[in-house]
């Protein structure tokens, strides 16, 4: 009987029709064509529950079962994260989904947040971030003095300010009318944000310096996950096996169409920015945030051996 069923609560900040919640429905398909008299799954898209911070917060305690949230918003919970926040640290996409369907480097990561209540059980693509504004950037130089806004994260500001720009930390709903008033000069992003919250309409100049490719990441509350048993918790992994799949084949559709929309219809120039003058400026940060936390050692050099097996891949 209905009253009887297991609500599994999701929030996700980004629109209906991003590959997130794609992934998300077909996450509930799975789930409910195989468990529908236990488990009803209800998704709440578009920050509908707050921010991914407020959103965390509510997962921590139970209110919500499942949040997506970009590895960055998880620094506060452990520095281990921090990691995906390194400019630079994927020498390219290749290294990236190797390292991230890598789980003896990822269980490194995920488990660090049980006594906190919470456990990352999955990752979705998001990109690679470049800065996007009302100028073009092309060197390093170019972002000096720029007040742009960055996921809230300690490596994130750290990354600015070895830029010499100013971070200015805030909400993803907040961005497009601080691009549209000048609270902010600046974001960086992936292209999707650039037409599915139409940041294109207030920012036309799109720079791939290509600094960071951060996850975003299917956070779970520890005791809802740890409930699960026998074939539920088949079931369960089972459906974000599918999700990540999906997710990752429509991120790759819809990034082409948002690059073909953000340039004919937008008005949109992508500009090819001098990525060495970035990365010079920034690898010092590297050793920086591993001594500050030597957890982060065996993960880092991890990564690493993965992209030395893709050497070159960035392009300059």
């Amino acid at each position: 009987m209905i009253f009887n069923k297991k609500i599994i609560r999701i929030s996700n900040g980004q629109p209906n029709d991003h590959p997130d919640n794609i992934a998300l429905r077909a996450f509930k398909e799975h789930l409910e064509g195989e468990l529908g008299d236990k488990y009803e799954v209800q998704i709440f898209a578009n920050e509908l529950l707050g921010s991914s911070k407020n959103a965390l917060e509510l997962c921590q305690t139970g209110a919500l079962d499942m949040v997506i949230a970009s590895a960055s918003n998880m620094e506060t919970f452990d520095r281990v994260y921090s990691i995906f926040s390194l400019p630079y640290l994927f020498n390219g996409v290749e290294s990236y989904y190797e390292t991230m369907q890598n789980k003896e480097i990822t269980d490194l990561i995920y488990d660090k947040t049980i006594d906190q209540g919470v456990i990352t059980v999955g990752w979705f693509d998001a990109g690679t971030r470049n800065f996007y504004g009302s100028k073009p950037i092309e060197t390093v130089e170019d972002v000096a003095g720029l007040k742009i806004r960055v996921q809230p994260s300690p490596t994130n500001v750290a990354m600015m300010d070895a830029f010499n720009a100013g971070a200015v930390p805030m909400s993803f709903s907040e961005v497009y009318t601080a691009l549209q008033n000048g609270t902010i000069d600046g974001a960086e992003n992936n292209e999707l944000a650039l037409t599915t919250v139409k940041h294109g309409e207030v920012a036309k100049y799109y720079s791939y310096n290509m600094h960071q490719i951060v996850p975003d990441l299917i956070v779970a509350n520890y005791n809802f996950v740890e409930g699960l048993e026998g074939r539920d918790r088949e079931v369960f992994f089972e459906a974000l096996e599918i999700a990540e799949k999906i997710e990752q084949e429509e991120w790759t559709k819809q990034t082409l169409e948002a690059i073909d929309h953000a340039e004919n219809v937008m008005g949109v120039t992508f500009v090819e920015a001098n990525v060495n003058s970035f990365r010079e400026k920034v690898l010092p940060l590297h050793e920086k945030v591993i001594s500050e936390n030597e957890n982060l050692r065996p993960i880092y050099e991890a990564i690493d051996a993965i992209n030395n097996k893709y050497a070159g891949e960035v392009s300059n």
